[in-house]
Protein backbone atom coordinates (compact mmCIF):
# COMPACT_ATOMS: atom_id res chain seq x y z
CA UNK A 1 0.00 0.00 0.00
CA UNK A 2 1.10 3.48 -1.53
CA UNK A 3 1.39 6.56 0.99
CA UNK A 4 -0.81 8.37 -1.16
CA UNK A 5 -3.36 5.37 -1.05
CA UNK A 6 -3.44 5.22 2.93
CA UNK A 7 -4.44 9.14 2.73
CA UNK A 8 -7.58 8.16 0.45
CA UNK A 9 -10.74 8.80 1.99
CA UNK A 10 -14.54 8.44 0.02
CA UNK A 11 -16.18 11.34 0.30
CA UNK A 12 -20.29 11.50 -0.29
CA UNK A 13 -22.79 9.00 0.76
CA UNK A 14 -23.35 5.19 0.72
CA UNK A 15 -26.06 3.61 3.24
CA UNK A 16 -24.99 1.68 5.60
CA UNK A 17 -26.05 -1.79 3.67
CA UNK A 18 -23.94 -1.12 0.99
CA UNK A 19 -20.74 -0.96 2.94
CA UNK A 20 -18.36 -3.32 1.31
CA UNK A 21 -19.13 -0.98 -1.65
CA UNK A 22 -17.59 2.15 -0.29
CA UNK A 23 -14.78 -0.74 0.94
CA UNK A 24 -14.17 -2.43 -2.52
CA UNK A 25 -13.69 1.45 -3.42
CA UNK A 26 -11.30 2.32 -1.19
CA UNK A 27 -9.71 -0.91 -2.22
CA UNK A 28 -9.48 0.19 -6.09
CA UNK A 29 -6.97 2.84 -4.37
CA UNK A 30 -5.20 0.70 -1.92
CA UNK A 31 -4.23 -2.18 -3.81
CA UNK A 32 -5.40 -1.61 -7.55
CA UNK A 33 -3.50 1.48 -8.62
CA UNK A 34 -6.42 4.15 -8.50
CA UNK A 35 -5.97 7.71 -8.66
CA UNK A 36 -9.18 9.39 -8.94
CA UNK A 37 -12.50 7.81 -9.20
CA UNK A 38 -16.44 7.78 -8.31
CA UNK A 39 -18.97 5.19 -7.98
CA UNK A 40 -22.56 5.42 -7.75
CA UNK A 41 -25.38 2.92 -7.29
CA UNK A 42 -29.32 3.14 -7.91
CA UNK A 43 -31.41 1.21 -6.45
CA UNK A 44 -35.54 0.99 -7.11
CA UNK A 45 -34.69 4.69 -8.07
CA UNK A 46 -32.60 5.74 -4.90
CA UNK A 47 -29.37 6.88 -4.68
CA UNK A 48 -27.95 3.97 -2.29
CA UNK A 49 -24.29 4.71 -3.10
CA UNK A 50 -22.39 8.14 -4.44
CA UNK A 51 -19.14 8.47 -3.50
CA UNK A 52 -15.89 9.76 -4.60
CA UNK A 53 -11.99 10.21 -3.96
CA UNK A 54 -8.57 10.31 -4.95
CA UNK A 55 -6.97 13.00 -7.38
CA UNK A 56 -7.26 14.47 -10.78
CA UNK A 57 -3.40 14.04 -12.09
CA UNK A 58 -0.84 11.49 -10.85
CA UNK A 59 1.40 14.19 -8.87
CA UNK A 60 -2.24 14.11 -6.45
CA UNK A 61 -2.09 17.91 -6.05
CA UNK A 62 -5.52 18.44 -7.02
CA UNK A 63 -8.68 16.18 -4.96
CA UNK A 64 -11.44 14.60 -7.52
CA UNK A 65 -14.15 16.79 -6.67
CA UNK A 66 -17.84 16.21 -6.65
CA UNK A 67 -19.01 17.28 -9.64
CA UNK A 68 -15.61 15.95 -11.54
CA UNK A 69 -15.78 15.01 -15.15
CA UNK A 70 -14.30 12.63 -16.77
CA UNK A 71 -14.12 11.11 -20.50
CA UNK A 72 -15.52 7.50 -20.26
CA UNK A 73 -14.80 6.33 -23.45
CA UNK A 74 -17.60 3.87 -24.73
CA UNK A 75 -19.73 3.83 -21.87
CA UNK A 76 -20.70 6.53 -24.06
CA UNK A 77 -22.66 4.06 -26.16
CA UNK A 78 -24.73 3.53 -23.56
CA UNK A 79 -25.95 7.17 -23.89
CA UNK A 80 -26.42 7.37 -27.54
CA UNK A 81 -28.06 3.40 -28.14
CA UNK A 82 -30.61 4.70 -24.81
CA UNK A 83 -31.22 8.00 -27.32
CA UNK A 84 -31.90 5.21 -30.30
CA UNK A 85 -34.17 3.46 -28.37
CA UNK A 86 -36.18 5.97 -27.16
CA UNK A 87 -36.96 7.55 -30.42
CA UNK A 88 -38.13 3.63 -31.24
CA UNK A 89 -40.49 3.62 -27.93
CA UNK A 90 -41.76 6.63 -29.54
CA UNK A 91 -42.80 5.02 -32.70
CA UNK A 92 -40.46 7.37 -34.63
CA UNK A 93 -38.30 4.46 -35.84
CA UNK A 94 -38.34 0.40 -35.53
CA UNK A 95 -35.42 -1.51 -34.78
CA UNK A 96 -36.37 -4.22 -37.26
CA UNK A 97 -36.90 -1.47 -40.22
CA UNK A 98 -34.01 -0.88 -42.99
CA UNK A 99 -31.31 1.70 -42.03
CA UNK A 100 -32.39 3.10 -45.43
CA UNK A 101 -35.87 3.82 -44.41
CA UNK A 102 -34.64 6.66 -42.22
CA UNK A 103 -31.22 7.51 -43.78
CA UNK A 104 -31.87 7.72 -47.65
CA UNK A 105 -28.29 6.54 -49.74
CA UNK A 106 -27.01 4.44 -46.77
CA UNK A 107 -27.72 0.92 -49.06
CA UNK A 108 -25.16 1.97 -50.95
CA UNK A 109 -23.15 -1.21 -52.23
CA UNK A 110 -24.91 -3.71 -50.33
CA UNK A 111 -26.38 -2.42 -47.30
CA UNK A 112 -29.89 -2.54 -47.76
CA UNK A 113 -30.35 -5.63 -45.37
CA UNK A 114 -28.67 -3.27 -43.03
CA UNK A 115 -31.34 -3.00 -40.34
CA UNK A 116 -31.60 -0.37 -37.49
CA UNK A 117 -31.01 -3.18 -34.78
CA UNK A 118 -27.55 -4.21 -36.20
CA UNK A 119 -26.08 -0.57 -36.37
CA UNK A 120 -27.07 -1.10 -32.34
CA UNK A 121 -26.12 -4.83 -32.01
CA UNK A 122 -22.50 -3.98 -33.56
CA UNK A 123 -23.57 -6.50 -36.34
CA UNK A 124 -23.82 -4.16 -39.22
CA UNK A 125 -20.26 -5.17 -40.98
CA UNK A 126 -19.33 -1.29 -40.39
CA UNK A 127 -17.08 -1.38 -37.87
CA UNK A 128 -14.57 1.08 -39.37
CA UNK A 129 -13.79 2.99 -42.38
CA UNK A 130 -12.51 2.24 -46.31
CA UNK A 131 -10.96 5.56 -46.64
CA UNK A 132 -8.15 6.95 -44.59
CA UNK A 133 -9.05 9.39 -41.72
CA UNK A 134 -6.64 11.47 -39.62
CA UNK A 135 -8.08 11.49 -35.56
CA UNK A 136 -9.51 15.05 -36.32
CA UNK A 137 -11.62 13.75 -39.02
CA UNK A 138 -13.72 12.22 -36.17
CA UNK A 139 -14.85 15.71 -35.43
CA UNK A 140 -16.16 16.14 -38.51
CA UNK A 141 -19.73 14.43 -38.62
CA UNK A 142 -20.61 15.29 -42.12
CA UNK A 143 -17.71 13.92 -43.59
CA UNK A 144 -17.58 10.22 -40.66
CA UNK A 145 -21.32 9.42 -41.64
CA UNK A 146 -21.03 10.44 -45.38
CA UNK A 147 -18.27 7.84 -46.17
CA UNK A 148 -20.12 5.24 -43.98
CA UNK A 149 -23.35 5.11 -45.85
CA UNK A 150 -21.09 4.71 -48.71
CA UNK A 151 -19.00 2.11 -47.98
CA UNK A 152 -19.29 -2.20 -48.15
CA UNK A 153 -19.91 -4.03 -45.22
CA UNK A 154 -16.81 -6.05 -44.13
CA UNK A 155 -18.78 -8.87 -43.20
CA UNK A 156 -22.36 -9.95 -44.08
CA UNK A 157 -24.71 -7.85 -42.02
CA UNK A 158 -26.29 -9.45 -39.11
CA UNK A 159 -24.63 -12.73 -39.08
CA UNK A 160 -22.01 -11.86 -36.28
CA UNK A 161 -20.67 -8.85 -34.01
CA UNK A 162 -17.47 -6.73 -34.78
CA UNK A 163 -17.55 -4.18 -32.57
CA UNK A 164 -18.20 -0.87 -33.95
CA UNK A 165 -15.47 1.00 -31.47
CA UNK A 166 -15.72 4.76 -32.59
CA UNK A 167 -18.38 3.88 -35.90
CA UNK A 168 -21.14 3.09 -34.16
CA UNK A 169 -21.83 6.42 -32.74
CA UNK A 170 -21.82 8.09 -36.10
CA UNK A 171 -24.38 5.25 -37.11
CA UNK A 172 -27.24 5.24 -34.24
CA UNK A 173 -26.32 9.50 -33.96
CA UNK A 174 -27.25 10.13 -37.56
CA UNK A 175 -30.47 7.90 -37.26
CA UNK A 176 -31.12 9.67 -34.31
CA UNK A 177 -30.85 12.93 -36.53
CA UNK A 178 -32.23 11.99 -39.03
CA UNK A 179 -35.63 11.07 -37.29
CA UNK A 180 -35.84 13.92 -34.49
CA UNK A 181 -33.73 16.97 -36.38
CA UNK A 182 -31.86 17.13 -33.70
CA UNK A 183 -28.31 15.86 -33.25
CA UNK A 184 -27.49 12.66 -31.12
CA UNK A 185 -25.82 15.15 -27.90
CA UNK A 186 -28.76 17.43 -28.16
CA UNK A 187 -31.44 14.88 -27.99
CA UNK A 188 -29.72 13.19 -24.88
CA UNK A 189 -29.42 16.70 -23.72
CA UNK A 190 -32.66 17.69 -23.39
CA UNK A 191 -35.08 14.13 -23.52
CA UNK A 192 -32.35 12.44 -20.66
CA UNK A 193 -29.89 14.30 -18.85
CA UNK A 194 -32.28 17.18 -18.34
CA UNK A 195 -35.39 15.12 -17.26
CA UNK A 196 -33.02 12.62 -15.11
CA UNK A 197 -30.72 15.57 -13.88
CA UNK A 198 -27.73 13.64 -15.12
CA UNK A 199 -24.26 15.24 -15.60
CA UNK A 200 -23.33 13.53 -18.65
CA UNK A 201 -22.59 15.26 -21.94
CA UNK A 202 -22.11 14.11 -25.51
CA UNK A 203 -20.69 17.19 -27.06
CA UNK A 204 -18.97 19.53 -23.70
CA UNK A 205 -20.30 23.19 -22.99
CA UNK A 206 -17.33 25.35 -23.07
CA UNK A 207 -18.45 26.11 -19.34
CA UNK A 208 -18.24 22.92 -17.81
CA UNK A 209 -14.33 22.60 -19.21
CA UNK A 210 -13.04 23.45 -15.39
CA UNK A 211 -14.81 20.48 -14.10
CA UNK A 212 -13.11 18.18 -16.60
CA UNK A 213 -10.04 15.56 -15.11
CA UNK A 214 -7.67 14.57 -17.60
CA UNK A 215 -7.53 10.41 -18.15
CA UNK A 216 -3.84 9.29 -17.27
CA UNK A 217 -3.22 7.50 -20.57
CA UNK A 218 -2.10 3.56 -20.95
CA UNK A 219 0.85 2.49 -22.41
CA UNK A 220 -0.83 1.35 -25.34
CA UNK A 221 -3.36 3.21 -27.83
CA UNK A 222 -6.89 1.67 -28.40
CA UNK A 223 -7.37 -2.27 -29.79
CA UNK A 224 -3.92 -2.84 -28.09
CA UNK A 225 -2.92 -6.29 -29.11
CA UNK A 226 -6.35 -6.61 -30.83
CA UNK A 227 -5.22 -4.38 -33.33
CA UNK A 228 -2.20 -6.14 -34.72
CA UNK A 229 -4.19 -9.28 -34.51
CA UNK A 230 -5.25 -11.01 -37.41
CA UNK A 231 -8.79 -12.22 -37.52
CA UNK A 232 -7.83 -15.81 -39.42
CA UNK A 233 -8.42 -14.58 -42.80
CA UNK A 234 -4.96 -15.54 -43.15
CA UNK A 235 -3.74 -12.07 -45.53
CA UNK A 236 -1.08 -10.65 -43.34
CA UNK A 237 1.94 -12.65 -44.39
CA UNK A 238 3.52 -15.24 -42.57
CA UNK A 239 5.72 -15.45 -39.27
CA UNK A 240 2.89 -13.86 -37.13
CA UNK A 241 3.32 -10.53 -38.34
CA UNK A 242 0.93 -7.90 -38.62
CA UNK A 243 -2.15 -9.00 -40.83
CA UNK A 244 -3.28 -5.57 -42.66
CA UNK A 245 -5.59 -6.65 -44.17
CA UNK A 246 -7.55 -8.10 -40.73
CA UNK A 247 -10.61 -6.43 -39.62
CA UNK A 248 -9.67 -5.60 -36.07
CA UNK A 249 -6.71 -3.73 -37.71
CA UNK A 250 -8.71 -1.90 -39.84
CA UNK A 251 -11.05 -1.52 -37.26
CA UNK A 252 -8.35 0.07 -34.83
CA UNK A 253 -5.88 1.45 -36.84
CA UNK A 254 -8.13 3.98 -38.96
CA UNK A 255 -7.66 6.44 -37.13
CA UNK A 256 -5.60 4.57 -34.13
CA UNK A 257 -7.14 6.79 -30.97
CA UNK A 258 -4.92 7.73 -28.56
CA UNK A 259 -6.40 8.59 -24.70
CA UNK A 260 -4.24 11.91 -25.07
CA UNK A 261 -7.28 13.45 -27.94
CA UNK A 262 -9.44 13.26 -25.22
CA UNK A 263 -7.31 16.35 -23.91
CA UNK A 264 -8.20 18.21 -26.89
CA UNK A 265 -10.80 21.01 -26.50
CA UNK A 266 -11.74 20.19 -30.10
CA UNK A 267 -12.81 16.55 -28.94
CA UNK A 268 -14.84 17.59 -25.82
CA UNK A 269 -16.66 20.30 -28.24
CA UNK A 270 -17.65 17.22 -30.91
CA UNK A 271 -20.32 14.99 -30.20
CA UNK A 272 -18.28 11.73 -30.87
CA UNK A 273 -21.29 9.33 -29.00
CA UNK A 274 -19.29 6.07 -28.95
CA UNK A 275 -16.60 7.49 -27.36
CA UNK A 276 -16.55 11.10 -26.47
CA UNK A 277 -18.61 11.53 -23.29
CA UNK A 278 -17.98 13.37 -20.12
CA UNK A 279 -19.64 11.87 -17.03
CA UNK A 280 -19.28 11.01 -13.57
CA UNK A 281 -20.43 7.70 -11.90
CA UNK A 282 -23.67 9.65 -10.49
CA UNK A 283 -24.60 11.57 -13.70
CA UNK A 284 -24.08 8.20 -15.50
CA UNK A 285 -26.05 5.92 -13.29
CA UNK A 286 -29.16 8.48 -13.37
CA UNK A 287 -29.22 8.42 -17.25
CA UNK A 288 -29.22 4.64 -17.37
CA UNK A 289 -30.86 4.09 -14.40
CA UNK A 290 -34.54 3.70 -16.42
CA UNK A 291 -33.19 0.80 -17.81
CA UNK A 292 -32.60 -1.05 -15.19
CA UNK A 293 -36.09 0.45 -13.41
CA UNK A 294 -38.79 -0.06 -15.68
CA UNK A 295 -38.57 2.21 -17.82
CA UNK A 296 -38.96 5.20 -14.99
CA UNK A 297 -36.68 6.85 -12.77
CA UNK A 298 -36.91 10.74 -11.41
CA UNK A 299 -40.39 10.71 -11.93
CA UNK A 300 -39.77 10.90 -15.72
CA UNK A 301 -40.60 7.64 -18.12
CA UNK A 302 -38.03 6.76 -21.27
CA UNK A 303 -39.09 3.65 -21.52
CA UNK A 304 -41.57 1.08 -22.45
CA UNK A 305 -41.97 -2.57 -21.44
CA UNK A 306 -41.66 -3.54 -25.17
CA UNK A 307 -38.52 -1.83 -25.57
CA UNK A 308 -36.80 -2.91 -22.52
CA UNK A 309 -37.60 -6.30 -23.40
CA UNK A 310 -36.18 -5.77 -26.80
CA UNK A 311 -33.00 -4.92 -25.36
CA UNK A 312 -32.51 -8.24 -23.84
CA UNK A 313 -33.15 -9.97 -27.33
CA UNK A 314 -29.97 -11.72 -28.13
CA UNK A 315 -28.53 -10.65 -31.57
CA UNK A 316 -25.06 -11.99 -31.64
CA UNK A 317 -23.19 -14.18 -29.29
CA UNK A 318 -19.73 -15.99 -29.65
CA UNK A 319 -16.16 -14.54 -30.75
CA UNK A 320 -16.17 -11.16 -31.60
CA UNK A 321 -14.39 -10.38 -35.00
CA UNK A 322 -12.71 -7.36 -33.75
CA UNK A 323 -12.41 -7.81 -30.01
CA UNK A 324 -11.76 -11.34 -30.22
CA UNK A 325 -12.91 -12.50 -27.30
CA UNK A 326 -16.53 -14.07 -26.56
CA UNK A 327 -19.52 -10.65 -26.51
CA UNK A 328 -23.00 -11.49 -26.02
CA UNK A 329 -24.92 -8.33 -27.79
CA UNK A 330 -28.55 -7.12 -27.40
CA UNK A 331 -30.22 -4.14 -28.82
CA UNK A 332 -27.88 -1.39 -27.45
CA UNK A 333 -26.33 -3.33 -24.58
CA UNK A 334 -24.26 -5.74 -23.63
CA UNK A 335 -26.06 -9.18 -22.24
CA UNK A 336 -25.33 -11.08 -19.36
CA UNK A 337 -23.45 -14.68 -20.74
CA UNK A 338 -23.87 -17.97 -19.05
CA UNK A 339 -21.00 -18.44 -20.59
CA UNK A 340 -19.07 -15.78 -19.46
CA UNK A 341 -21.55 -14.56 -16.57
CA UNK A 342 -20.52 -11.25 -14.97
CA UNK A 343 -23.75 -11.18 -12.84
CA UNK A 344 -25.92 -13.79 -10.90
CA UNK A 345 -28.43 -11.74 -12.75
CA UNK A 346 -29.56 -13.29 -16.05
CA UNK A 347 -32.08 -9.96 -17.18
CA UNK A 348 -29.19 -7.71 -16.95
CA UNK A 349 -27.36 -5.30 -19.38
CA UNK A 350 -24.06 -3.32 -19.63
CA UNK A 351 -21.22 -1.82 -21.19
CA UNK A 352 -17.86 -0.32 -20.45
CA UNK A 353 -15.12 2.23 -21.71
CA UNK A 354 -11.66 1.89 -22.82
CA UNK A 355 -9.56 1.80 -19.87
CA UNK A 356 -12.11 0.43 -17.25
CA UNK A 357 -15.27 2.54 -17.18
CA UNK A 358 -18.62 0.56 -16.49
CA UNK A 359 -22.63 0.57 -16.25
CA UNK A 360 -24.10 -2.22 -15.02
CA UNK A 361 -28.19 -1.78 -15.55
CA UNK A 362 -29.72 -5.17 -13.25
CA UNK A 363 -33.21 -5.43 -14.70
CA UNK A 364 -34.20 -8.26 -12.09
CA UNK A 365 -33.28 -6.25 -9.19
CA UNK A 366 -33.58 -2.43 -10.49
CA UNK A 367 -30.01 -2.07 -10.11
CA UNK A 368 -27.83 0.36 -11.54
CA UNK A 369 -23.91 0.68 -11.20
CA UNK A 370 -21.77 3.42 -12.17
CA UNK A 371 -18.33 3.45 -11.94
CA UNK A 372 -15.75 6.15 -13.50
CA UNK A 373 -11.74 6.98 -12.84
CA UNK A 374 -8.97 8.78 -14.76
CA UNK A 375 -6.22 5.99 -14.49
CA UNK A 376 -6.68 4.03 -17.83
CA UNK A 377 -6.00 0.01 -17.49
CA UNK A 378 -4.26 -1.58 -20.20
CA UNK A 379 -6.55 -3.30 -22.67
CA UNK A 380 -9.55 -1.66 -24.25
CA UNK A 381 -11.96 -4.13 -21.97
CA UNK A 382 -11.09 -2.55 -18.87
CA UNK A 383 -9.54 -4.77 -15.73
CA UNK A 384 -10.76 -5.63 -12.44
CA UNK A 385 -11.49 -2.57 -10.51
CA UNK A 386 -15.59 -2.71 -11.51
CA UNK A 387 -16.04 -5.60 -10.93
CA UNK A 388 -14.68 -5.58 -7.28
CA UNK A 389 -17.15 -3.18 -6.98
CA UNK A 390 -19.94 -4.81 -8.69
CA UNK A 391 -19.23 -8.12 -6.64
CA UNK A 392 -19.63 -4.99 -3.16
CA UNK A 393 -22.75 -4.08 -4.47
CA UNK A 394 -24.41 -7.55 -4.61
CA UNK A 395 -22.46 -8.85 -1.84
CA UNK A 396 -24.65 -5.80 -0.16
CA UNK A 397 -27.76 -7.10 -1.29
CA UNK A 398 -26.87 -10.63 0.18
CA UNK A 399 -26.35 -11.82 -2.93
CA UNK A 400 -23.40 -14.85 -3.30
CA UNK A 401 -21.57 -13.38 -6.20
CA UNK A 402 -17.56 -14.07 -6.76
Amino acid sequence: MTDAAVQIVAEGHCDDRYAPVRDAFLGNFADNGDVGASVAVMVEGEMVVDLWGGHLDEARSRPWEQDTLINVFSTTKTMSCLALLMCADRGLVSVDDPVARYWPGFEANGKEGVLVRHLLAHTAGLSGWNERLRSEDLYDWEKCTSLLAAQEPWWEPGTRSGYHGITQGYLVGEVVRRVTGQTVGQFFATEVAGPMDADFHIGLDPRHDGRVAPVIAPSTPAGGGAADASDGSGGGGGGGGIDKTSIPFRSFVNPRLEAEQSYDLAWRRAEIPAAGGQGNARGVARAQHAVANGGESNGHRLLGETTLNRILDVQAAGRDLVLGIGVTFGVGYGLNSPRAPISPSPNLCYWGGWGGSLVINDMDRRMTMAYVMNRMGEGTVGDDRAHSILRGVYESMGVAWK
